[in-house]
C-alpha cells in the first residue's frame, strides 16, 4: 500500500511512522496496520488479540487476522510512553474523505485493480507451473503436448476440407478468383479474472492523521499499575478471562513460551477473600503456573510522592498451593 508502510532493514518502523496511530472506534482500541502489530509486539511487548476474520469463512474463529484489539491498558503504555498516539477513525474517514479529491479516488482505484490484475496472473502462473510439474513427474507431460497439437491439426483440416466442399459446388466454365485463405481459427487464452483488493489500511489513500493528541488518554481499570509494572520487567501480558483473573504473563513471547503467572491486580488496602486465593493458588499449580497478586503500594506513593510512571511503587506476591 505504498513505501510509507514498509519495514526498514532493521526491522523497525521508518522514523517517520513512529509513534503510530491507534485507532478508537465506539470504546475499542484497533491496529489495522500489519506492520504496526509485528512492530509493537517486536519492540514493546505488546500483543494484543487479533479479532477479523476470513471473508471466505465467516464462521469459523480458529484463524484470525487484522485487526488486532488492545486492551485499553496496552493503548494506554504506548501512548504514555510516546510510541503511539490515539486518533477518532469515524472522524478521519469523515474529514479526510471530503478532503480527498476525485482525481485522487480514481487513481486510488486504478491502482487497486492494477494490484489485482498482477496478483491473478502471478497466481495462474503458479497454477500452471503446478500443473505442468505434475505432468512431469507422472510422465504425461509430452502425451499434453501431442494431443493438443492433434487437436489443432485435425481442427485445420475439417475446415480445409469443408472449404474445397464448398468450392466444388459453385465451380463454372470461368475460372473464379483466387480465394484469400480464411484466417486459423485462434484459440484466445484464457481471461485472467480479476482478485479484487480489500485494503486493510486508511493511510494511504486517506492523509495520515496528525500526531497532536485530541483525544483523552484510554480509561483503565485499577489493575493498570500491576499491567505496568510487568511491562516495565519485561513480560508480555495478554488476557486472563480463561484462566479466571486479570492477566496471563508470560517471560517471552506467547508464540514461544508458556505462561508463568496467573496475575490478579488489587488496590492496596482492597480486601481479598480467602476462598478466592486459595482458588487462584490451586487453579494456578493445576496449571502449571503461580497465581500473583499485586498492587500499587500508596503509602509509598504517599511518602515519596506520586511516581513518575504507573509501575513505579507496585508489589507483587506469588502464591502457589502446597498441598499441605
Amino acid at each position: 500500500m505504498g513505501n510509507s508502510t514498509l519495514l526498514t532493514s532493521a526491522g523497525t518502523l521508518p522514523q517517520t511512522l513512529t509513534p503510530f496511530p491507534i485507532s478508537r472506534i465506539a470504546t475499542r482500541y484497533l491496529l489495522f496496520d500489519v506492520h504496526a502489530v509485528t512492530y509493537a509486539r517486536r519492540e514493546h511487548n505488546i500483543c494484543g488479540v487479533l479479532i477479523g476474520t476470513i471473508p471466505h469463512l465467516s464462521q469459523q474463529n480458529v484463524f484470525l487476522g487484522i485487526p488486532l484489539e488492545l486492551m485499553p491498558e496496552e493503548a494506554r503504555l504506548l501512548v504514555e510512553h510516546g510510541h503511539a498516539y490515539i486518533i477518532d477513525e469515524v472522524e478521519a474517514h469523515k474529514t479526510g474523505l471530503l478532503d480527498m479529491s476525485r482525481k485522487d479516488q480514481l487513481a486510488f482505484l486504478q491502482a487497486m485493480d492494477k494490484q489485482g490484475m498482477e496478483i491473478a496472473a502471478e497466481s495462474k502462473k503458479k497454477a500452471e507451473e503446478r500443473s505442468q510439474k505434475a505432468l512431469q513427474g507422472r510422465g504425461m507431460a509430452r502425451r499434453a503436448r501431442e494431443n493438443t497439437a492433434s487437436r489443432v491439426s485435425e481442427t485445420a483440416d475439417s475446415s480445409a476440407k469443408q472449404r474445397l466442399a464448398d468450392g466444388d459446388d459453385e465451380c463454372s466454365v470461368f475460372e473464379a478468383e483466387p480465394r484469400s485463405p480464411s484466417p486459423a481459427p485462434s484459440h484466445p487464452p484464457l481471461a485472467v479474472e480479476r482478485h479484487f483488493i480489500t485494503p486493510t489500511i486508511s493511510y494511504p489513500p486517506l492523509q495520515t492523521p496528525n500526531t497532536t493528541p485530541t483525544l483523552s488518554l484510554p480509561e483503565v481499570s485499577k489493575t493498570y499499575p500491576l499491567f505496568a509494572f510487568l511491562h516495565s520487567k519485561g513480560y508480555f501480558i495478554t488476557p486472563g478471562l480463561r484462566f479466571g483473573c486479570h492477566y496471563t504473563v508470560y517471560p517471552g513471547d506467547p508464540l514461544r513460551f508458556h505462561s508463568h503467572f496467573l496475575a490478579t491486580g488489587a488496590d492496596w488496602d482492597e480486601e481479598i477473600d480467602l476462598l478466592d486465593i486459595v482458588g487462584g493458588g490451586r487453579l494456578g499449580t493445576g496449571v502449571k503456573k503461580s497465581y500473583l497478586i499485586g498492587g500499587a503500594d500508596t503509602r509509598r506513593e504517599n511518602a515519596s510522592g506520586a511516581g513518575s510512571n504507573a509501575g513505579d511503587g507496585v508489589r507483587a506476591f506469588s502464591i502457589e498451593w502446597a498441598g499441605l
